[in-house]
């Protein structure tokens, strides 16, 4: 074997295992960072999603029916055209995250926080919404008019009134 062949080889060598070092450091240096993961178009029904930071997943079109997400960190997470029937959102955060067309029929979000959410098309019918934060949340009309009806409580993280977040009458 050539000389330079044999350099090319080390040196290749050492480079996957100094990128392989600087992987593992950075996992142990920041454990609790997220790591984005796509779920799109799966069925997992009555899956166990609560306690985890799922920060800038994807669940797009994924029927999550009867799941629960208690008290995770959905920041950024896309539930575009998901079925989100029955699913446990207590005390989520849902800043940011993408609801558009997400059907969330019996949804608890119970203390949540969807401020910023994007929920154009979605459906809250008989959803549980005390204590939750819609702060700066557009919402159809329609589905507006039928969650002030249901609307009370006051959000223990961000202390704002649920009713006052939708802009209620």
């Amino acid at each position: 074997m050539s000389s330079k062949l044999s350099d090319r080889i080390r040196i290749s060598i050492l480079s996957v295992l100094f990128l392989t070092v600087m992987a593992i450091t950075v996992a142990l240096a920041f454990p609790e960072s997220a790591v984005a993961i796509n779920y799109n178009n799966r069925t997992l029904e009555a899956a166990d999603f609560s306690k985890q930071d799922l920060t800038d997943s994807s669940f797009d079109h994924a029927n999550l029916r009867n799941s629960n997400f208690s008290y995770s960190n959905l920041r950024g997470v896309r539930f575009f055209s998901s079925n989100l029937a029955s699913v446990d959102f207590t005390g989520a955060d849902l800043s940011y995250a993408d609801l558009e067309s997400a059907r969330m029929t019996k949804a608890n979000l119970t203390n949540a926080v969807l401020e910023g959410a994007f929920t154009t098309g979605t459906m809250f019918d008989g959803a549980i919404i005390d204590g939750a934060d819609f702060t700066d949340v557009y919402i159809r009309e329609d589905t507006l008019n039928k969650l002030c009806q249901v609307a009370k409580g006051t959000n223990p993280v961000t202390g704002r009134n649920t009713r006052d977040t939708l802009a209620c009458p």
